[in-house]
């Protein structure tokens, strides 16, 4: 269980990045109240943690009713990912600016918790795929099955909490990090997921090729 946390909560918080998230959240919800960022904050959270839930519990199985293989499933998000985070490596500002025009419908109306704040801001297209292909890693049905999904599941509650708690304050967490410290959190957290990516793709590769160089 702690390995499939400690292989999942990783993942999932380099392509959330909460905390540069929460600098745009501030951006998108500045007219409004303390109080009322406080409730959107959790609702954000509750709404982000049912999107990363749904995917991590039945996106590989989804995956199956089309056809989809695990390999090419990990082949394909590990070339995602690596690309994805090679490109944040070096430009985590033209994200920024993406995030800010996919937040700035967030205006007056009650209801903008799930739309836009949670898709596709926080938990848009990339940390859905993520999610799939961390799933798409489950054991055979049985004792391990369970200890894994309760170790990525855990991953997935602990960071709804990161995201509420960033967002909450993300009034102290500006002033205290700025744009620069921000940007270095973007930028460590996007070699972690280039690891990851490329992680994935050795294993997706070795699915493939392993059966194929076994001497029989």
């Amino acid at each position: 269980m702690l390995a499939a946390f400690l292989l999942a909560f990783p993942a999932l918080f380099s392509i959330v990045n909460p905390i540069a998230g929460a600098f745009i959240f501030r951006e998108a919800t500045a007219d409004r109240t303390h109080a009322g960022r406080l409730v959107l904050a959790r609702r954000v959270g509750a709404y982000s943690l049912l999107v990363m839930l749904g995917a991590l519990w039945a996106g590989s199985y989804v995956l199956a009713v089309f056809g989809i293989s695990i390999a090419a499933l990990r082949i394909a998000g590990g070339i995602v990912l690596a690309l994805f985070a090679w490109e944040l490596l070096g430009t985590p500002e033209k994200r920024e600016g993406r995030k800010q025009e996919q937040a700035a419908d967030a205006g007056p109306a009650d209801d903008v918790a799930f739309f836009p704040l949670t898709l596709p801001f926080t938990t848009g297209p990339g940390t859905i795929a993520v999610a799939v292909a961390l799933g798409a890693g489950h054991p055979a049905m049985g004792q391990d099955w369970a200890v894994f999904y309760a170790g990525v599941s855990l991953a997935a509650w602990a960071m709804a909490g990161v995201i509420w708690l960033t967002y909450a304050y993300a009034d102290r967490l500006s002033s205290v990090l700025g744009r620069t410290g921000s940007r270095t959190v973007t930028r460590l957290s996007a070699f972690l997921l280039f690891c990851i990516g490329v992680q994935m793709l050795i294993t997706g590769t070795t699915d493939v090729l392993g059966p194929l160089l076994t001497v029989r």
